[in-house]
C-alpha cells in the first residue's frame, strides 16, 4: 500500500488517487493510525485527521476498534414513481390519482405576490399564520417554521445539521424508499427497527438507541408502505423511550397530513433537545408542488437557515403564495375530503376483493397502497403477476435489516372491475 503525505490532506488525497488508480478497493481496510503514522514518520494526530476527512466525505467508516475501511461510493436505490413505458397495469407507482389533486389553476390568479428580491423575508406571513393552526397543536412549547422542498428535502437538511456521515440513525422497517435513500446518500448508516401496525415497537427503538443511534425517523401516520399509523399507546411508549435519550435528533414525518384517516399521536418528548416535524402538501396538491412545512427547536432552525437563507435557496414565495390559497380555500378543502373518501374506497375495495380469495392483508388506516405479505417468494409472485398484466412492488426494497416477503400494491387508481381481476389473478400466482 503506497500511501505517501506529510500533511492530513496530502494522506486524505493520496488514499482518493489510490481509490481512482483500483490499488485501493471499497471495504479494504485501512492502516491502524499508529502504523500509518510510524510509516510516514508523521504525528498519530495527522493520520487521524486524514481520516476524519475521508470519513466527513464519505469515502471512509471508522467503527472504533475495527478500524478504518474505505466505502462504497453512495448510489441512490430503487425510486418511486411510474415506470415508464411498461404495457402493465402499474401498482406499483405510489402515486395519487391526478383526478383527486386540487386544481391550483383556479387559485392563481388572485393569489400571486409581488415581486420577492435577495434578503427579504423568505416565508410569507401568511403562510406563518396558517402554520400556527396547522401544526401548532401538535408541537412542543416553543418551536420555529422553516420551509424546504419537499419532505424528504426537510429529511436530507435536518441529518445534514445534525449528523456526520458514519452516524447512526434509526428508521422503521421496512421503510419509506426516499428515506432509505436520502440516508444511504448522506452516507450514514440506517437502523432498522422493527414495527407492526401500531408503528415502532418500544423494545425495538430503545435496542437501536443503546446501540448509538444518533437520530430517529419515524411515521406518525399512513407508513409507506404498510399503511400503518401511530396509535396513542404506541405514541406514548415510544415517547417514553426517547425520553431517556434526550440528545438523539427526532423527526416526525407527517408526509400524508392534508388526507390522513386518523388523527396525530405525537412521539416527541417535551425533553428532546432537537426534533421536527415534517408536513408536506404533495399528496393533496401533487408531487410537483414541492413545498413543506418544518416545525422544529430553534437550534434545528438556525442550522438549517443557513442553507435557506434570504441570499441562498429559500423556497419560492410562489409556490407559498399558492399554498396559502390552496389550504384557506373552502373548495379545496371540499376536495380533499373527497379524495380521502376516494382513496379508502379504492382501498378497502382492494383489502375486501383479496379478503375474499383468503389472501392475507395488513390492516391499513390510510393511504394510496395495500400491503400484502406472501407465503412464498415474492419475486416468483412479481414474475407471475407481470405475465398476468400487473406491475407491483416488492416489500424487499423497502427493506432494512429485516426481511420482508410481500407486496405493495398501489390502489390509488384502480378502475372498476380491477380489484377483483388482481385479487383472481394473485390468488391463482399464489397457487400455482
Amino acid at each position: 500500500m503506497k500511501i505517501a503525505g506529510k500533511t492530513a490532506i496530502e494522506i486524505s488525497e493520496s488514499i482518493r488517487t489510490l481509490m481512482r488508480n483500483g490499488e485501493l478497493r471499497p471495504g479494504d481496510s485501512l492502516p491502524p493510525v499508529r502504523e500509518l503514522a510510524e510509516m510516514l514518520t508523521v504525528n498519530r494526530n495527522t493520520v487521524a485527521a486524514a481520516y476524519q476527512r475521508l470519513v466527513k466525505t464519505g469515502i471512509a467508516l471508522t467503527q472504533g476498534r475495527l478500524g478504518t475501511t474505505l466505502c462504497e461510493p453512495p448510489r441512490a436505490g430503487e425510486q418511486e414513481g411510474l415506470s415508464v413505458g411498461t404495457a402493465l397495469i402499474d401498482l406499483a407507482d405510489g402515486n395519487p390519482d391526478p383526478r383527486w389533486l386540487a386544481d391550483v389553476t383556479t387559485v392563481l390568479a388572485d393569489c400571486l405576490p409581488k415581486p420577492f428580491l435577495y434578503g427579504e423575508d423568505t416565508i410569507l406571513p401568511a403562510l406563518r399564520q396558517l402554520s400556527e393552526k396547522w401544526l401548532g397543536p401538535d408541537c412542543p412549547a416553543r418551536w420555529t417554521l422553516e420551509l424546504t422542498h419537499g419532505a424528504v428535502d426537510a429529511i436530507e437538511r435536518l441529518v445534514a445539521a445534525h449528523l456526520v456521515p458514519g452516524d447512526r440513525m434509526a428508521v422503521e422497517d421496512p421503510c419509506f424508499l426516499g428515506t432509505i435513500n436520502a440516508v444511504r446518500l448522506a452516507g450514514m448508516q440506517a437502523v432498522g427497527v422493527e414495527m407492526d401496525e401500531a408503528g415502532m415497537q418500544p423494545d425495538a427503538l430503545a435496542a437501536a438507541l443503546d446501540k448509538g443511534a444518533r437520530a430517529v425517523l419515524l411515521t406518525p401516520r399512513v407508513h409507506n408502505p404498510t399503511g400503518w399509523s401511530l396509535s396513542k399507546r404506541r405514541a406514548e411508549a415510544l415517547k417514553h423511550v426517547l425520553a431517556r435519550h434526550p440528545d438523539v435528533l427526532v423527526i416526525a414525518d407527517d408526509h400524508f397530513a392534508l388526507l390522513a384517516e386518523t388523527p396525530y399521536h405525537s412521539a416527541i418528548p417535551a425533553s428532546t433537545a432537537h426534533w421536527a416535524l415534517v408536513r408536506s402538501v404533495s399528496k393533496g396538491l401533487g408531487p410537483d408542488l414541492r413545498l413543506a412545512f418544518v416545525a422544529c427547536d430553534s437550534e434545528t432552525a438556525e442550522r438549517l437557515q443557513t442553507r435557506l437563507a434570504p441570499g441562498m435557496t429559500w423556497v419560492s414565495h410562489i409556490l407559498q403564495a399558492i399554498v396559502v390559497a390552496c389550504l384557506t380555500s373552502e373548495e379545496v378543502r371540499q376536495q380533499f375530503n373527497r379524495a380521502r373518501e376516494a382513496y379508502a374506497s379504492r382501498r378497502n375495495e382492494l383489502r375486501t376483493a383479496l379478503l375474499a380469495q383468503e389472501i392475507d392483508v395488513s390492516p391499513s388506516s390510510g393511504g394510496f397502497n395495500v400491503w400484502v405479505p406472501l407465503p412464498k417468494a415474492e419475486k416468483d409472485v412479481a414474475y407471475a403477476l407481470a405475465k398476468r398484466g400487473w406491475l407491483v412492488r416488492l416489500g424487499s426494497v423497502f427493506d432494512v435489516q429485516g426481511e420482508c416477503r410481500a407486496i405493495r400494491v398501489t390502489a390509488s387508481k384502480l378502475q372498476d372491475g380491477q380489484a377483483q381481476r388482481f385479487a383472481l389473478d394473485l390468488k391463482a400466482c399464489l397457487s400455482s
